[in-house]
């Protein structure tokens, strides 16, 4: 295990740069080059054709939308829309392509010279974006063994069927002035970008599924330098967590090397969801990748009238947005943080709002029972099967008192069940609140007579202790009864 310096001496010793390169993939119909399927999932090998499998003879079209897509990210950016820009060949050992060379582009972008601002605990930071441009992904490596990595495997499986996806790739220039709070700002950037390519639905950007993936370079400066130190960069990072938890770590492991006198490479880095990261390979230069113009395909030149009318289909900025809901729903910073923290749950939660649910309520069950039960089966809360009208049908259930909370919770049982609507569950269950004072008074004569000294307790006028005899009622009624009114009946019964 590497060696740590402890962060707050590493804050002291040095000043951190970040790096961040975010590849998004593009929800496109099809791939960047070809027309095949860009849909996940599929059996291994089925969306495939001669261009994504660079077969001699076979000629590229660049994807129409995929150019679209790239100025409205960058526009979002507040980017230059290049008024020329073409592709090049980035040639590297790449076993998951089958032509050994990556279509993208390297000195002249789409977008370049960007930026944007995010706030982190009351402070604003600006990001400046060097450029996005365009490329395709590769295909899917799996390796067989104890470990899942190349190391140590039995033997490696390759999927094509993602190769060609139209990827896109924002770059920023380096970060600094960001002292003790790098990593949380790392975090919030991916955050931000998460819910802007959301909103410009140019992409899914479900982290954990891979449609959007971070790369995180960091480096150290001692205090008082202005040369950037070397840089390690983290590949294929994908949750917010790990952003945080891989910089934090990068940080602290570059600082115990500095402070021994040593020298840090630059190099590629793995991340482990343990809490640490290992070396992968030498990091290549430019020159490295023998980048040159793709001959095969003509350069994109979108026009001033075409990126103006672009600009035009550009949502509510994602920060903007947010105070805004923030205020119509009267949540505290410390709410909404939460909201915002947890991935999908803003669009979710205003989705139930829409549907008729309060804000509070929404925020309840989304961000506690839900998502539970999201991490339990190891899917986003978007993927869990329940929707936002389920979602608002269940709350108009416990607020006309059919239901109280914990038989709602049942009622979510039925419905991700496939027992249809939170209605059709509560009938078919018969999970329906009893507010029948005969029924109610029966159990309440029952838990009097089974338990004298608190009943004695309640007429002394310690009303406190109903609490006891009230669970016992609930207990003896599964949960159904209608907690209210038997206290009503109880404290009648004993007055």
């Amino acid at each position: 295990m590497d060696e740590l310096m402890d962060y707050d001496d590493a804050m002291a010793a040095y000043d951190p740069v970040l790096g961040m390169e975010v590849h998004v993939e593009l929800n496109t119909a099809s791939k960047m080059f070809c027309g095949c399927d860009n849909s996940p999932g599929g059996e291994p090998n089925t969306k495939t054709c001669p261009v994504c499998l660079g077969l001699p003879g076979s000629l590229p079209v660049v994807n129409g939308k995929a150019v679209e897509s790239a100025i409205r990210i960058g526009l979002a950016l507040n980017c230059q829309v290049a008024p020329w820009c073409r592709f090049a060949r980035k040639n590297y050992f790449y076993p998951d392509m089958t032509k050994n060379f990556q279509t993208s582009q390297y000195d002249e972008p789409i977008c370049f010279d960007g930026h944007l601002n995010l706030e982190v605990d009351g402070r604003t930071y600006r990001i400046e974006i060097e450029r996005v441009h365009m490329e395709e992904d590769a295909g899917k490596l799996t390796h067989a063994g104890s470990t899942g990595r190349i190391h140590g495997a039995e033997y490696s499986l390759v999927d094509y069927n993602r190769a060609g996806t139209p990827l896109m790739e924002i770059v920023t220039k380096p970060i600094r002035g960001l002292g003790e709070h790098a990593p949380a700002v790392g975090r919030a950037y991916m955050a931000h970008l998460r819910e802007l390519m959301r909103a410009l639905d140019v992409s899914d950007a479900r982290m954990e599924a891979g449609n959007m993936r971070c790369d995180a370079n960091v480096s150290l400066m001692p205090k008082g330098s202005d040369e950037l130190g070397t840089r390690t960069e983290t590949k294929n990072v994908n949750s917010l967590r790990s952003v945080e938890g891989a910089l934090r770590y990068e940080i602290q492991r570059q600082g115990a090397i500095l402070a021994g006198g040593g020298r840090v490479h630059q190099e590629t880095r793995h991340w482990h969801e343990e809490g640490w990261t290992s070396p992968g390979r030498s990091k290549e230069e430019a020159e490295d990748y023998r980048y040159f113009p793709e001959p095969d395909l003509v350069p994109v030149a979108p026009s001033r009238a075409w990126v103006e009318e672009l600009r035009a289909t550009l949502p509510e900025p994602p920060a903007q947005r947010r105070a805004r809901l923030q205020e119509a729903w009267g949540f505290t910073d410390l709410e909404m943080r939460d909201v915002v923290g947890n991935e999908g749950s803003l669009d979710l939660i205003a989705a139930t709002v829409a549907a008729g649910a309060t804000p509070a309520a929404a925020r309840k069950w989304w961000l506690g029972e839900l998502s539970r039960r999201a991490n339990e089966a190891g899917v986003d809360l978007s993927g869990l099967g329940v929707t936002p009208a389920q979602v608002a049908d269940v709350q108009a259930l416990v607020d006309a008192g059919t239901v109280n909370d914990k038989l709602a919770r049942q009622v979510f049982d039925g419905v991700l069940a496939g027992e249809g609507s939170p209605a059709e569950v509560v009938e078919g269950r018969g999970l329906a609140v009893v507010s029948d004072d005969g029924a109610l008074g029966a159990a309440v004569d029952a838990a009097i007579a089974a338990n004298p000294d608190v009943a004695q307790k309640i007429r002394d006028g310690k009303v406190q202790a109903a609490g006891a005899l009230i669970g016992q009622v609930m207990k003896a009624m599964r949960g159904k009864a209608d907690a209210a009114r038997v206290r009503a009946i109880l404290l009648e019964k004993l007055a």
